[in-house]
């Protein structure tokens, strides 16, 4: 017996070494990462996670979080995918990196095969690269290139990228724009249909027939016609506050391209992947954008993006005009092929429906109690709040959008923001998580609120 007390005391000792051991590393990164990172890459809450599964991240102290961030969308497979991590680990240990323009590989051609596929895009194409922002940038070369004109029409409200032309194509200036100026040219904003905080009215149908008879006379009376090479248009915008397209504006610019002889880029890098609880967003409107951006989800993590279009558009550009070092590598691939994969065998397209149905209603019961969510608005698994201080009003609190998120963080939750007034908190859960996954973090959301909103 005194043997057993002595191993409980020296595990006990050891636990608590290692306790140490693990809080003195943490102070250690914290203080390297404000000597070394620069304070312009900012998290709400600094924390250092060592590991991660399904919708579960661990910090260095062993803490445990309910992540509804999923790298900002990139994680709808959840983390480390068992699938995906073996066929990252089978490709590593056969290639790395060869560069496609060098020499190809299988990888590379089998998922550009796979992403024509699932595109609503009839007779595609693909382009492989790193970031959304680079797909985005390359979707533009494209536009131009193939139709010869110059200018593109990008909506107030956007996200698109934080190169010089994506952060143009922005529609928010702090933080992505300010003071970096001056910015790309032709590049212009029209009004998106923001139901909630719109000028041209409250209903939908008024909202969206005013949007697009704004832009249409623009067409004719600013930009001239016959040199608007693209539209580009989030189907649900992201970083602007998750507002939803309506299904008759994305028709509407459909339209308007056909009418005027413009090419309809969608930029699904955010929305992709079952998020909304289609394949794309864009499919709830039954619109064939002509050229088509991807990225996060697609490869469950790993840097990599895609741009789909028509093939007279992608082979407009002749060879050697696109290209990149590592655009398409040969790792992020094989982990894209697999996460898709794992994506069509379980079903996440459905499954993003029912986790979206629940955080809906208890959404808009909590919008019941608490006055200060002004709006509750989501698609699929891709659902937010709008916080405001007044809800006649609707101004904007993001004060109390850090406090709740400060609140969700310290009890165990990993959520963000958005929004053009900071004011947004998106859900972004994994499509894996389990029903008990999604009330636990939407408890811990209630509690914020009662904690933070009754005492505002």
């Amino acid at each position: 017996m005194g043997f057993v007390n002595e191993a409980l005391l020296m595990n006990k000792k050891e636990v608590k070494q290692e306790m140490n051991v693990q809080i003195s590393n943490k102070e250690q990164l914290l203080q390297d990462w404000d000597q070394y990172v620069t304070r312009a890459v900012a998290t709400a809450e600094k924390n250092i996670a060592v590991k991660a599964h399904g919708c579960w991240v661990e910090d260095i102290e062993g803490k445990k979080y309910l992540d509804f961030a999923a790298g900002i969308g990139a994680l709808n497979m959840g983390h480390t995918p068992k699938q995906v991590v073996e066929a990252i680990q089978k490709q590593t240990a056969e290639l790395i990196h060869s560069c496609f323009s060098v020499i190809g590989y299988p990888s590379y051609i089998q998922l550009a095969k796979k992403l024509t596929e699932i595109s609503p895009i009839k007779n595609s194409k693909v382009f492989l690269a790193n970031s959304g922002a680079e797909a985005v940038e390359n979707a533009i070369k494209i536009a131009r290139y193939a139709t010869g004109k110059t200018n593109v029409i990008a909506f107030r409200n956007a996200f698109h990228g934080r190169t010089f032309l994506t952060m143009t194509l922005t529609g928010k200036s702090k933080p992505f724009k300010s003071n970096y100026g001056p910015l790309a040219p032709y590049i212009h904003h029209e009004y998106y249909p923001y139901q909630y905080r719109s000028p041209f009215g409250s209903t939908e149908e008024e909202v969206v027939e005013k949007c697009l008879e704004q832009l249409e006379e623009n067409i004719n009376s600013i930009y001239a016609p016959d040199d608007i090479a693209a539209i580009i248009v989030e189907a649900v915008q992201g970083d602007g506050g998750f507002v939803v397209g309506p299904a008759g504006f994305l028709q509407g610019l459909r339209k308007l391209c056909d009418q005027y002889n413009i090419l309809l880029i969608i930029d699904e890098i955010q929305t992709g992947f079952g998020r909304t609880g289609k394949m794309f967003a864009i499919e709830h409107s039954g619109v064939e954008p002509d050229l088509m951006t991807v990225g996060k989800s697609l490869s469950s993590g790993l840097p990599l993006s895609a741009v789909i279009g028509k093939k007279e558009l992608m082979d407009a550009p002749g060879p050697g005009a696109l290209g990149g070092t590592y655009g398409g590598n040969p790792v992020a691939c094989s982990g894209a092929l697999a996460a898709i994969d794992f994506l069509e065998e379980n079903n996440l397209c459905e499954r993003a429906n029912n986790i979206g149905g629940q955080i809906m209603k208890r959404l808009k019961d909590l919008q019941k109690r608490f006055p200060q969510i002004g709006d509750v608005r989501g698609i699929g698994a891709m659902n937010a709040i709008e916080i405001v201080k007044d809800p006649v009003s609707k101004e904007p609190d993001a004060e109390l959008t850090n406090r709740i998120l400060k609140f969700c963080h310290q009890n165990g939750l990993l959520i963000i923001k958005c929004g053009q007034h900071d004011n947004v908190i998106r859900f972004l859960v994994p499509l894996i998580a389990t029903d008990e996954d999604v009330q636990t973090g939407l408890n811990i959301v209630e509690l914020a609120l009662e904690e933070t909103a009754w005492k505002n």
